[in-house]
């Protein structure tokens, strides 16, 4: 278990850190600050408003992911994602450790680049230039509500199967399961039952897939 005291100190530094990174970089950037020590209410402190955080939200997906790999954690820099508002963002999610090693949060920065990119399409154009076409940018879910995130995970797999998940086969219930182990939600407690109840299968019946999973993985 995480040393509490070293945890709270290394959150208490950090607290006006998210302010003067925020700060620096203008009203295009947002800094969040994360203890995973509360999973439901894992924001502590937040300056800037790109995807609309507040102290009290949830982790994201791609804090599910951080918080899967867990102690082998590692900083993802200058990763493109959209939000759900079709905003481009350019962000860097940093694992915060324990004095022990023990994952105990995150610091991310997340920058719109959605102006720059508008910007360099209309230079292109003035210089007869051809933009570089880039692929598009996964979208992730910032809602803030940890119900939210998983549903948007399983929506996702919906339109991948193009049938509602209550209809897939077991064999595309598997899959759709894998997806989410791997984007990180059996990390959360009390995800079985959330999982299961909107897959409209019983927990026992979910545990079986996982294990069946965990037979497949070498």
């Amino acid at each position: 278990m995480p040393h509490t005291s070293t945890a709270d100190a290394v959150f208490a530094a950090l607290i006006p850190v998210v302010e003067g990174l925020a700060a620096t970089f203008g009203r295009s950037c947002e800094v969040v600050l994360h203890d995973y020590r509360d999973q439901e209410r894992s924001v502590v402190a937040v300056a800037g408003g790109v995807t609309g955080r507040r102290v009290g939200d949830a982790m994201s997906e791609i804090g599910l992911r951080v918080l899967a790999a867990g102690d082998d954690a590692r900083n993802e820099v200058g990763y493109v994602t959209r939000a759900q508002d079709g905003k481009v963002l350019k962000c860097t999610t940093l694992p915060l450790r324990d004095v022990d090693g023990s994952l105990i949060g995150a610091l991310c920065v997340n920058v719109d680049v959605s102006a720059i990119n508008r910007a360099t399409g209309v230079l292109s154009d003035l210089l007869g230039l051809s933009a570089l076409e880039e692929p598009p940018a996964a979208t992730t879910n910032f809602s803030g509500d940890l119900d939210q995130v998983v549903e948007s995970l399983v929506e996702r797999a919906e339109r991948t199967h193009a049938v509602p998940v209550t209809s897939l086969s077991r064999d595309e219930r598997l899959g759709l399961v894998r997806s989410l182990h791997e984007a990180g939600v059996f990390a959360l407690r009390g995800a079985p039952g959330r999982v299961a109840q909107r897959l409209g299968i019983s927990r026992a019946g979910l545990y079986n897939d996982l294990a069946e999973l965990k037979k497949d993985t070498p």
